[in-house]
């Protein structure tokens, strides 16, 4: 049994003939290709199923849309006057809704420990390892209160991202060796030392 009928969207000349030139335009992204035909079909009076089957779309999102632009015609009509303005505004109502990341799970604190404390010694702590691994640096800054539980997966990320961000070769290896300049350059997985007289 179908559902209430939608209210009608009926739109100004202005406003048909710009969705219309969108949907000309070859570098529109799709989303807001798509967005704009459900309101086109919307002023020709199909409902939110007869919009779902014709575009291939589910009728929540028909109705997310169609609801969306009638909610804010009152802005867009606010800035009528202005072309431009109007024309920014008609695409930002069709863009995706800002959407809120979650909260982190662990501050920038907790991860700075965490790191510190793989810079530490794991002999130190008690544990009979010569290197940290991350189930044992996880099981360390929960016993030290760090953090109430994380996950060795998680450690690990917090490690690599760390790792990304030094290079693995001294980008400006220069030394000074009684009166001459020596830079070492790796070429072909050999090191070589280029000197220059001064």
């Amino acid at each position: 049994m179908p559902g209430p009928k939608p209210k009608p969207i009926k739109l100004s000349e202005k406003q048909r003939q710009a969705f219309e030139q969108l949907l000309r335009r070859t570098t529109a992204p799709q989303r807001l290709v798509w967005r704009a035909r459900i309101i086109l079909l919307a002023d020709q009076g199909l409902s939110n199923s007869e919009i779902a089957r014709q575009l291939r779309l589910s009728r929540a999102t028909v109705k997310r849309w169609r609801t969306r632009w009638r909610e804010a015609l009152p802005m867009l009509e606010a800035v009528q006057a202005d072309e431009h303005l109007w024309l920014q505004r008609m695409e930002k109502i069709l863009q995706d809704a800002p959407r809120l990341g979650g909260k982190p799970t662990f501050s920038a604190e907790q991860v700075v420990q965490i790191i510190a404390l793989a810079c530490q010694d794991p002999n130190d702590s008690g544990r009979p390892i010569s290197h940290w691994t991350p189930r044992e640096l996880a099981d360390e800054a929960i016993k030290r209160g760090i953090v109430e539980s994380i996950s060795p997966r998680s450690v690990g990320r917090f490690l690599k991202r760390g790792q990304d961000q030094t290079p693995s070769i001294s980008l400006l290896a220069q030394s000074r060796n009684r009166g001459r300049s020596t830079v070492q350059r790796r070429s072909q997985g050999h090191l070589h030392d280029l000197s220059a007289s001064t």
